[in-house]
């Protein structure tokens, strides 16, 4: 077992290295280029039309679920732990700049998310009993032709094994000890209580996923994107500073502070576009499953929802964490993770603070476990039909629980390897469709023209 953790920890740092962190970069200032950096220029536009459109239901075209719930379970599976303990763990590790390189990560992958988006529609299917299914396996398949077909499955393998360990496993992980920590509850008894509230939810399939994540992400979202203003606004006269600490280290690295250790350059881009690739996962073909399943009547326009995942999960959630941090000092405490944000809203905010940190993470955590489920789901069903499903639920339902008690902690580790190793299949696709992706687009803007 030990020559095995030795394997996957040498090929996890070249999977997590600079060739992945500069082929997502790359792809995404690529699609941004070509689109007219369009996810920038048209802020306003797409905010109105996903925003403020959110519980519309008078979608047209076919699809499975509304846009909304399809983004609100892509949602579910995106924002988790890594807003809260990534951002964390970049600034502990990388120094303030790397809060600079998050997001210079996120604007590039507010693009390659609309890219993967619209390539999911433009080339999903319909099932015999009237489901839409997608994701980079089906625009692999559908888009670059049979050829490529071992592209597309390479995808599917890396993703339904990767599912059980960053979807779940580490999720309930993170359930288990922030209730224990927080309130007392006994890890066995939280897996026991999530692996139930998991498949109550997950046994009606992307309709009950939806239909529950559409009322769960506002309100997770809500709650931490509160409580953490809350902190900003009494602390406001701290931000200026902080911003500019910020944007100055990103370039020249971090002294040696407190107990921060130091950082240089390097360290703060590696750790600001990884932790910022992990937390909205723009790249990893992940998000695309579930938007496949949207009603709608073009591509493009349940492409906007994918930059609104993108601007949701890390310039908002993610920088109201990383300016928690900061604004309170604690970065230079030497602690990191989920530790060290709990720190920063009990700085903050005295007596709630880590409630709102601690419950945030719990719902985080419980909405990754879902969104998640259903992305293994479909890359099982893309390699095998629907004959095995039942049986992976009920598996997964019980790694839940072997998550939340702390076990198989090689399977995390492999998880993650495997998480970064979707991108790969998923990004040579992603840029040699991107000229369908240029067409569609264009389409879309020159007839919506007259209704901005």
């Amino acid at each position: 077992m030990e020559t095995l953790m030795n394997i996957n920890s040498a090929v996890n740092s070249v999977v997590w290295g600079p060739v992945l962190l500069i082929l997502v970069v790359g792809t995404g200032t690529y699609l941004s280029i070509f689109t007219g950096f369009f996810s920038l220029t048209k802020l306003g536009y797409i905010l109105k039309n996903t925003l403020l459109k959110m519980f519309r239901k008078d979608d047209k075209g076919e699809g499975e679920v509304t846009a909304f719930q399809a983004v609100a379970t892509a949602l579910a599976a995106t924002v988790g732990t890594g807003n809260i303990a990534g951002v964390a763990t970049a600034i502990a590790l990388g120094g303030p700049g790397a809060v600079f390189w998050m997001w210079l990560a996120a604007i590039m992958g507010m693009t390659t998310k609309f890219a993967e988006v619209v390539l999911a529609v433009n080339y999903r299917e319909k099932t015999e009993d009237g489901r839409f299914v997608g994701g980079p396996m089906y625009y692999i398949t559908n888009g670059l032709g049979k050829g490529w077909k071992w592209l597309a499955v390479l995808f599917a393998v890396f993703g339904a094994f990767a599912s059980f360990g960053i979807g779940c496993m580490v999720q309930s992980n993170s359930v288990a000890l922030s209730a224990e920590s927080t309130f007392g509850v006994p890890v066995l008894a939280t897996g026991i209580v999530l692996a139930v509230l998991t498949a109550v939810v997950i046994v009606g399939g992307i309709k009950r996923i939806g239909a529950f994540t559409e009322k769960l992400v506002p309100f997770m979202a809500a709650l931490y994107i509160l409580g953490g203003l809350w902190l900003l606004i009494s602390n406001a006269g701290k931000i200026p500073d902080a911003i500019a600490l910020i944007f100055t280290n990103a370039f020249t690295g971090t002294a040696a502070v407190g107990g921060f250790a130091g950082s240089i350059m390097t360290q703060a881009i590696r750790y600001g576009v990884a932790r910022g690739v992990f937390t909205n996962e723009a790249g990893l073909g992940s998000a695309p499953i579930a938007h496949a399943a949207a009603t709608t009547d073009h591509p493009v326009r349940q492409g906007l929802w994918g930059v609104f995942e993108v601007f949701t999960d890390t310039i908002v959630i993610c920088s109201i964490t990383a300016l928690a941090i900061m604004v309170t000092g604690v970065w230079e405490s030497g602690e990191s993770g989920a530790v060290l944000s709990a720190m920063a809203f009990d700085t903050g905010l005295p007596g709630v603070g880590r409630y709102i940190v601690s419950i945030g993470l719990i719902l985080f955590a419980y909405s990754t476990i879902l969104g998640w489920e259903y992305y293994g789901e479909r890359c099982l069903e893309y390699l095998f039909g629907t004959m095995p499903i039942f049986a992976y639920r009920i598996l997964w339902v019980i790694f839940v629980v072997v998550g939340a008690i702390g076990g198989l902690e090689f399977m995390w580790d492999l998880a993650d390897t495997l998480n970064g190793l979707m991108a790969f299949p998923n990004l040579i696709a992603v840029l040699m469709l991107s000229p369908v992706v240029f067409k569609l687009t264009k389409e879309f803007f020159t007839k919506e023209k007259p209704n901005k």
